[in-house]
């Protein structure tokens, strides 16, 4: 990958990462003053992603800061595909636990505050798509259309940049699903469907963890398939 795009990829990555953190913050906050469970849960579920956007930028930082090493005469690829690795793991966990957690809602159902996680949800919808927004746009607007081809096709390669993406993909499907839920249990009353999409939503994740793995994987060990 070229060092211009992969600088490119670190500052979007910090730009996404403070996004993540602000909202983290103000729901953490905001959550402990209003006594309001469902807005605790889910600024720390927002540190679970922001932990893992922060393993992406150090990747790139390492990776920039040991280009020229002798530690590494191959290069300084790797750190990025093993960051990738790694949170492609906690990307897994996530739907684990997504699926686990559905599954014991639905069979011992809770008392949804449905305005309230509605809110939630939208507030983690909004911020989420700001950050697919920012990862999505290249800055560099004096580059020709056949750059930009070619910066797309070597981000597709970037591992490290692929699981920050999947996370905050992640973030937005569920909260795209939960709205769609809540809002069937609030005006018809269809309170099971909460844990069936969560579960389908979890199974989703564990996909794309799987395939993410198995991609960082094949680099890694140097595997020709």
């Amino acid at each position: 990958m070229e060092a211009n795009q992969r600088q490119n990829n670190e500052k979007k990555t910090l730009i996404a990462i403070i996004l993540t953190v602000i909202t983290m913050a103000a729901e953490i906050i905001f959550g402990y003053l209003t006594h309001s469970m469902a807005l605790l849960a889910d600024g720390f579920h927002m540190g679970t992603h922001a932990f893992a956007l922060t393993l992406t930028f150090i990747a790139y930082v390492l990776i920039r800061k040991f280009s020229d090493s002798k530690y590494f005469p191959k290069g300084t690829e790797k750190i990025g595909t093993l960051s990738a690795y790694t949170s492609s793991l906690f990307l897994g966990a996530t739907g684990i636990w997504i699926v686990i957690e559905s599954i014991n809602r639905f069979l011992h159902p809770l008392n949804i505050q449905f305005r309230e996680a509605i809110i939630v949800a939208f507030i983690g919808l909004i911020v989420n798509v700001a950050c697919i927004y920012v990862m999505e746009n290249n800055h560099d607007h004096n580059s020709h259309h056949h750059h930009e081809h070619h910066d797309k096709e070597e981000e597709k390669k970037d591992f490290n940049y692929k699981a920050a993406y999947y996370h905050i993909l992640a973030d937005i499907l569920t909260s795209i699903l939960a709205i769609f839920a809540l809002f069937a249990g609030k005006y018809f009353n269809i309170t099971y469907l909460d844990s069936i999409i969560g579960i389908l939503g979890g199974i989703l994740i564990i996909k794309w963890a799987i395939s993410l793995i198995k991609d960082t994987v094949v680099e890694l060990i140097d595997m020709e398939i």
